[in-house]
């Protein structure tokens, strides 16, 4: 419908009659819109705020767990070591014997302070990532937690760590809630520019929420998506995809 200029200056359409009133309520509903949209989008900032915030605790608390696990055990594995090696120096002449028991003794507690510090570290980024793939890295992971597993990736072999070390720990979790015994499977494929993964593993001590929670955060932001679920009795299931370049 055509609108027109009168000329006392008001607002005609193609028949004549004022278009004023009409126009009224088409700017109502605009405001009504612009207000929706603009709640959406405060309601999206302030997801965007409490997701990143869940990040920054998420991350905190790994690494006061792992500040934990270096205190609680290789700290005190090296201390021992210490008190160890003071002890040794007078046994070499005063009692070759106990000094030779003792050394090996000491080795011992150097290999499994190694193993500890190798466990820790694959837990902040494991190495096989990038040196052995993907495939490689979640069937370490499943040895390191105890866990008999099947593994099956048919994906490309260079992806951006980021997203290996996401897949990777969505993994992780779904190993810690799994019964060592019945065992995990694992899925990762790529295809139309998306690196998806499926995760099962069987009944154990139910899924860790917060654990979840913070996969989830870690995936969609990096433009994924993550899906969970669990029972006590079924076991725990994870799927979800994450975006990749060719």
């Amino acid at each position: 419908m055509l609108t027109y200029l009168t000329s006392r200056g008001a607002s005609t359409d193609s028949l004549g009659e004022p278009a004023t009133r009409r126009s009224i309520p088409l700017k109502a509903e605009q405001r009504e819109s612009q207000r929706d949209e603009l709640e959406r989008l405060r309601a999206d900032v302030a997801g965007l705020r409490a997701s990143r915030a869940r990040l920054v605790l998420a991350g905190d608390a790994d690494r006061r767990a792992i500040e934990g696990d270096l205190h609680d055990s290789v700290q005190q594995q090296l201390v021992a070591l210490a008190v160890k090696l003071q002890l040794a120096g007078p046994l070499i002449d005063e009692d070759p014997a106990a000094a030779r028991a003792l050394l090996e003794e000491m080795a011992r507690d150097v290999q499994e302070a190694l193993d500890e510090a190798a466990r820790l570290a694959q837990r902040i980024y494991p190495q096989l990532l990038e040196a052995g793939g993907l495939a490689a890295a979640l069937r370490s992971g499943a040895v390191s937690a105890g866990v008999p597993a099947s593994v099956d990736v048919k994906a490309g072999s260079t992806y951006a760590p980021e997203i290996l070390q996401t897949v990777y720990l969505c993994w992780v979790e779904a190993l810690a809630n799994a019964l060592g015994e019945a065992g995990a499977t694992a899925s990762v494929r790529e295809g139309q520019g998306a690196l998806t993964f499926e995760f099962a593993s069987a009944a154990g001590a139910g899924a860790r929420s917060a654990g979840f929670e913070g996969l989830r955060d870690r995936v969609e932001a990096l433009g994924g998506r993550l899906t969970v679920e669990s029972d006590p009795e079924r076991g725990t299931y994870l799927s979800g995809s994450l975006p990749v370049s060719s």
